[in-house]
């Protein structure tokens, strides 16, 4: 159960530098390291804001856990509440031991015994 809580709440993040259509760097844990190949700006040059790209192209593959772990009870429909309360139900049953012994013929007498059968067929065991 620690294991699938764990699953479903893991996010993690892949960071991957192209260069054309070249997969350069990717990285798990960081920023991708660039191959060089960007154009280097001065900080008065207009040139980004004529929507001219260059080369490398960095991409973010994101993949998000799941943030709320509280279960409302309050939107499941009438078979999954039967199904709930039937499984709890069994489920405390089952650990629930019994108090006492029974012994299911102890208000019960033994046949009566007519004739000794052992005896008279003489099989002992031994």
């Amino acid at each position: 159960m620690a294991l699938l809580v764990l699953l479903s709440t893991f996010s993690f993040a892949v960071d991957r530098h192209y260069c054309g259509d070249v997969l350069v760097d990717f990285s798990f844990f960081g920023k991708a390291e660039s191959c060089g190949m960007e154009m280097q700006q001065s900080k008065d040059s207009h040139y980004h804001l004529i929507g001219n790209k260059g080369c490398c192209e960095d991409q973010t593959l994101a993949i998000a856990g799941q943030d709320d772990l509280k279960i409302s009870y309050e939107n499941l429909n009438d078979e999954q509440q039967v199904f709930v309360v039937s499984f709890l139900y069994s489920f405390i049953n089952l650990y629930e031991g019994f108090d006492t012994k029974i012994v299911p013929f102890k208000d019960y007498s033994p046949p009566p015994l007519i004739r000794d059968i052992q005896v008279l067929d003489q099989t002992f065991l031994i």
